[in-house]
């Protein structure tokens, strides 16, 4: 025998629904406003641990083709991310660009697996302003010039690699200038003149005067001008 319900259908249990908890994500590192360096600039919102990835530099991935391309319209932007792809980070969606350059920057870009993040390369306060080296090099870099205030500024945007070349040209440029020889007396070859001075040299500069007159005194040229003003 069946038994049958009332009359009525038997409603059904409502399913319960659950409540989606929100994603926690952890309030960014950097804060962008005016700096005391160069017009837009990057701030530290919280003290940085050395080694964190403080912000990605994001940007449009190029083939080497289409940067040299770009590098010729000025585009100071581009990274180099490996031998076929560079990254162009002149995009409007990478706060990153904003980032200054120092002589002593506390922090350092990385190529990652195809990604470029700025690194902590030392302990940072809350409110310090970020930096990274722009790494150009020695190509028109008087057309550069630095204004980080860092004690060892070099006074240019140059690759810390080359700051002894720029120390060493900017002491020979400022030599005072000699009483002028006779009319008729043999011009003194350049690195002659050079040696008269050398006792009022610091001893960066002695050193590449001192083992013999073959020894190649740093030039105040740079060398011809690399295709590309990009970032290292």
């Amino acid at each position: 025998m069946h038994r049958h319900h009332p009359t009525g259908s038997v409603k059904s249990p409502k399913p319960q629904t659950r409540t989606r908890q929100p994603t926690l994500q952890a309030p960014p590192l950097v804060v962008f406003k005016r700096s005391p360096i160069h017009g837009i600039g990057g701030f530290a919102t919280a003290a940085v641990p050395k080694g964190a990835h403080v912000i990605e530099y994001l940007g449009e991935k190029i083939d080497k083709r289409e940067s040299v391309r770009r590098c010729e319209k000025n585009n100071q932007y581009i990274f180099a991310l490996n031998e076929k792809e560079d990254l162009d980070g002149s995009v409007e969606w990478n706060p990153a660009r904003h980032l200054n350059h120092s002589c002593a920057p506390n922090c350092a870009a990385q190529a990652e697996a195809g990604r470029v993040w700025i690194v902590a390369n030392r302990d940072i306060q809350a409110g310090e302003e970020l930096t990274f080296n722009y790494g150009y090099d020695l190509a028109d870099y008087k057309e550069f010039p630095c204004s980080c205030g860092a004690p060892n500024c070099v006074g240019y945007i140059v690759a810390e690699e080359f700051f002894d070349h720029v120390l060493a040209a900017r002491e020979l440029s400022s030599l005072k200038p000699q009483t002028p020889a006779p009319a008729d007396a043999p011009a003194l070859p350049f690195q002659s003149r050079v040696q008269e001075n050398a006792e009022s040299l610091p001893a960066l500069v002695r050193r590449n005067l001192a083992s013999s007159d073959s020894r190649t005194f740093p030039q105040t040229d740079p060398p011809s001008p690399a295709p590309c003003r990009g970032r290292t």
